[in-house]
C-alpha cells in the first residue's frame, strides 16, 4: 500500500524539471495526478502538450493513473477548469503542488538588490 493511495493531487509546471520529478514521485506513492503545464519554452514562449503528455506516458508506464491539462492556472477560469478535470478525472481533489514555472526574466534579475545580509539578520 502507498502512503498516498486514493489521494488526488494537481502538480503544476510538471512537464519538465522538479515538477516533473514531483509528479512522478507522488504517482509512485500511489497518487492519482493530473500533469499540468503549458508547454512553453525556457523563455515563456509558445505551447506545446508533448511535456504533459510525456510525463502522463511516464506515470502510466509505471502502473500509475493520471491525465494532463494544459490551462494556464495564473488565469482564475484556467485554474477553475484544472480542478474541475481533477474531480471529473479522478472524484475527488486532495493536494495541490504549485511549481514554479520557467519565466522570460532570470529569477536572479527579479531579487531585491541588498548590500549586505549581515545588517538584517540577526542572530
Amino acid at each position: 500500500m502507498g502512503l498516498l493511495d486514493g489521494k488526488v493531487a494537481i502538480v503544476t509546471g510538471s512537464g519538465r524539471g522538479v515538477g516533473r520529478g514531483e509528479a512522478i514521485l507522488l504517482a509512485h506513492h500511489g497518487a492519482k495526478v493530473v500533469v499540468n503545464d503549458l508547454g512553453g519554452s525556457q523563455t515563456g514562449e509558445g505551447a506545446d502538450k508533448s511535456p504533459a503528455e510525456e510525463v502522463v506516458g511516464a506515470i502510466k508506464d509505471r502502473g500509475g493513473q493520471a491525465v494532463a491539462n494544459y490551462d494556464d492556472v495564473s488565469d482564475f477560469n484556467g485554474a477553475k477548469n484544472l480542478i474541475t478535470q481533477a474531480v471529473e478525472a479522478f472524484g475527488r481533489l486532495d493536494v495541490i503542488v504549485n511549481t514554479l514555472a520557467s519565466s522570460a526574466t532570470p529569477c536572479s534579475s527579479r531579487r531585491p538588490k541588498t548590500t549586505s545580509t549581515r545588517s538584517s539578520v540577526s542572530t
